[in-house]
């Protein structure tokens, strides 16, 4: 079975202080985030440059792309787009990672398994791609959505549907309130009637 994403790096481990360009290409399965995938059959491209540390550590530091799918988060509609993730990750011996990995001062680089000669690209990859995928993908920045009412797209036309949350537990203030704002020519009516009914009440 093809290993697309497996290369050679013995050569380099042999002559610390070297490097090597690398590109390599392949499907990577299980891509997937809440709002986008990477189609199973999309090639996911590696382009790195590997440098031999030491002789049993690898650098690798350059960019993972992919064309991802998906739906737009508020109309639902098929978008598509690119994902790009600058990486820099080593790789070392199995039996030296578990050591390295406590207390390590070699910064925010992840450490992936050496196989004797050989790095597998594959899990860094996968890595880079899961955690740079949208999860909420929209076709365009000021996108409407969709009624939440009649559903309506509201990127094509005004549904007209009142969209207005009330409370029902407010109710009666809403009332009060709408008697409060009554007009001054409407209070200044009813103080005259008082004072009429006063100057009545006293004859």
């Amino acid at each position: 079975m093809a290993r697309p994403f497996v290369v050679e790096v013995g050569n380099l481990l042999r002559h610390p202080g070297s490097r090597r360009r690398e590109q390599v290409a392949g499907p990577v399965t299980g891509l997937r985030v809440l709002g986008t995938r990477v189609p199973e059959d999309g090639a996911v491209k590696v382009e790195v440059t590997l440098e031999a540390a030491d002789d049993h550590t690898v650098v690798a530091l350059g960019e993972v792309t992919a064309q991802w799918v998906g739906e737009c988060s508020r109309c639902l509609r098929p978008v598509a787009g690119t994902v790009r993730s600058t990486v820099r990750e080593l790789f070392d011996a199995p039996t030296r990672i578990g050591a390295k990995a406590k207390g390590s001062t070699e910064g925010d680089e992840d450490i992936y398994p050496l196989s004797g000669d050989q790095a597998d690209l594959e899990p860094l990859a996968r890595d880079a791609i899961l955690l740079a995928l949208p999860q909420a993908p929209l076709c365009a920045d000021d996108c409407a959505g969709l009624c939440p009412v009649c559903g309506a797209d509201r990127n094509v036309a005004d549904c007209g549907c009142d969209t207005v949350v009330r409370d029902e537990r407010w109710a009666a203030l809403d009332s009060l309130k709408v008697g409060e704002s009554a007009s001054p020519e409407h209070h200044s009516q009813e103080h005259q009637n008082q004072e009429q009914q006063n100057q009545d009440h006293q004859n």
